[in-house]
């Protein structure tokens, strides 16, 4: 009964967001104890306090790339868009552009970057982000920053990684270049 309202649940996820989650329903049978753990541990990513949904999801979106240029990316992204964060926004985050960010949003940006790259340059920002939000503003990007990075690191352990795929914002596609995405990681 667990493992059928489980499934049930993830392909009603799956429909909704037109994602294949074929590595939860691997988790859900191998060990619905495993499924429930995971689902717990991701939920972190719904905690927002004090933060702009923007730059909260840019913090998200950047994180998740970092890991994945394909569908964890796009459900990000679709996510994001239908939460009612702007298109021009998500594209500047995609493609790195702080200048087409808001000051907002490039700070979360920056800050997300820099925490991934294990900068110093962290420092800064986290008191800017302080000093504009709030220490829950930084519990807040730090939590969307690990959920983000959950979902592909489990999928990429499980042997269902995809391909680099292009990534559609506001109807359009944004294609990465995989050799790009991996020079950036260094």
């Amino acid at each position: 009964m667990v493992k059928w309202l489980m499934r049930r649940g993830i392909a009603a996820f799956e429909r909704q967001w037109n994602y294949d989650a074929s590595y939860v329903h691997e988790i859900i049978e191998a060990s619905p104890r495993a499924a429930w753990m995971f689902s717990r541990a991701a939920a972190i990513g719904k905690y927002r306090k004090d933060v702009p949904l923007a730059a909260w999801a840019a913090a998200a979106i950047t994180a998740v790339r970092h890991e994945d240029c394909g569908p964890c990316t796009q459900l990000g992204v679709s996510m994001a868009e239908r939460a009612g964060v702007d298109v021009k926004v998500l594209r500047a985050v995609l493609t790195e552009d702080p200048t087409a960010m808001p000051d907002d949003v490039a700070l979360a940006w920056r800050f997300t970057r820099a925490t991934i790259d294990h900068d110093p340059s962290a420092d800064q920002y986290r008191d800017e982000i302080i000093k504009r939000w709030g220490p829950r503003a930084v519990i807040s990007l730090a939590f969307a920053m690990v959920a983000s990075r959950i979902y592909p690191t489990v999928k990429y352990a499980m042997g269902h990684a995809k391909a680099c795929t292009r990534i559609v914002v506001g109807g359009a596609p944004i294609a990465f270049d995989r050799a790009a995405v991996s020079a950036q990681r260094g």
